[in-house]
């Protein structure tokens, strides 16, 4: 019965600062939250739980005294939820996300997003120039039911009268409509992914073979100014949505094909895990160009105001994916 006594007080000897410490920043974290810790008192934490941790198995092996015992369970439970509980609820993870898990997902992607980016360029200059060298090209590039008479058989003045604001179509129904269009390009860009990313290539692609299609044509009339204030108001934000998505499509499509040391099925589950962080941004962004196109186009007119609104939103989308942030 001594020896136990002894071993006792000699454990509680050897250990006891690392409980008091422990005990210490419990306390301070009680009251004010962690915000009152400093960047040492952060880190010394899990080290300070794993040591409690330990001494609580090796008592509970050597069957200790209980009132230690119970001392040691309480401050571990304590510690846990600091250092592995949810903290913050649904507004704090919220927070979280948006000022810093979705930019750091879209940084993940940055090889990814140059390369989609690329794409989309590579097709825009090869519908530009096939239809500029031939007009015949452009019912290839674009469907009849997207150009809506916007085609070479029309003429120059009803060209530019698709440009203006005002549409007969109620805006609320056309904004709706045309962000059902936009999501299904990028969220197919993504989907496909799965597909070695081959899909998902071809995609951005074809969207590229469009735009640079409709820009020969205006431009060839002598109003490619007038589209890109059209195109560009709600563009921004609309194909670099398309860029993203396309990006996380061929993560997706990358880890398929280069799994590295894990399976393909393990990369492919890690790489969607990012690729879904992203996508989420994307259905966010599709939103906003679906009220850009829907209401501000129709609504703004004058070419300069809409080269304004387009600069200022990729200024924003590019400051908040890609300015760096405080390490915390």
């Amino acid at each position: 019965m001594n020896g136990l006594v002894v071993g006792s007080r000699r454990f509680r000897a050897d250990r006891e600062a690392d409980w008091a410490a422990l005990e210490a920043l419990l306390d301070r974290a009680d009251k004010g939250s962690l915000r009152r810790l400093s960047d040492d008192d952060i880190l010394a934490l899990p080290r300070l739980y794993r040591a409690t941790v330990s001494s609580l198995s090796v008592a509970r092996a050597t069957s200790l005294d209980a009132d230690l015992v119970a001392y040691l369970e309480a401050l571990s439970a304590r510690a846990y939820f600091l250092v592995y509980g949810v903290r913050g609820g649904v507004a704090g993870r919220a927070k979280r996300f948006v000022t810093r898990d979705l930019p750091a997902a879209v940084r993940g992607l940055a090889l990814e997003t140059w390369t989609a980016f690329a794409l989309l360029a590579l097709g825009t200059a090869i519908g530009f120039i096939l239809v500029s060298r031939d007009p015949g090209w452009y019912g290839s590039f674009v469907p009849e039911g997207l150009a809506h008479g916007r085609n070479p058989e029309a003429t120059t003045a009803s060209l530019r009268a698709t440009l203006g604001g005002g549409d007969d179509q109620p805006l609320a129904v056309l904004a709706s409509f045309l962000f059902t269009n936009n999501a299904r390009v990028a969220i197919s860009a993504f989907a496909l992914g799965f597909a070695a990313g081959v899909p998902t290539t071809l995609l951005i692609l074809s969207t590229g073979t469009m735009l640079g299609a409709v820009v020969a044509l205006f431009g060839a009339r002598g109003i490619g100014i007038e589209l890109g204030g059209w195109l560009m108001i709600h563009g921004t934000t609309e194909l670099f949505a398309v860029v993203l998505a396309g990006a996380a499509g061929l993560r997706i499509g990358r880890a398929v094909i280069f799994p590295g040391t894990a399976t393909r099925l393990a990369a492919a589950q890690v790489a969607g895990r990012q690729a879904a962080t992203v996508m989420i941004g994307v259905v966010t962004m599709l939103f906003v160009a679906g009220g850009l196109e829907g209401f501000a186009r129709q609504l703004v007119t004058a070419t300069a105001a809409r080269y304004v609104i387009a600069g200022t939103m990729l200024a924003l989308w590019l400051g908040y994916f890609y300015l760096p942030r405080r390490a915390r």
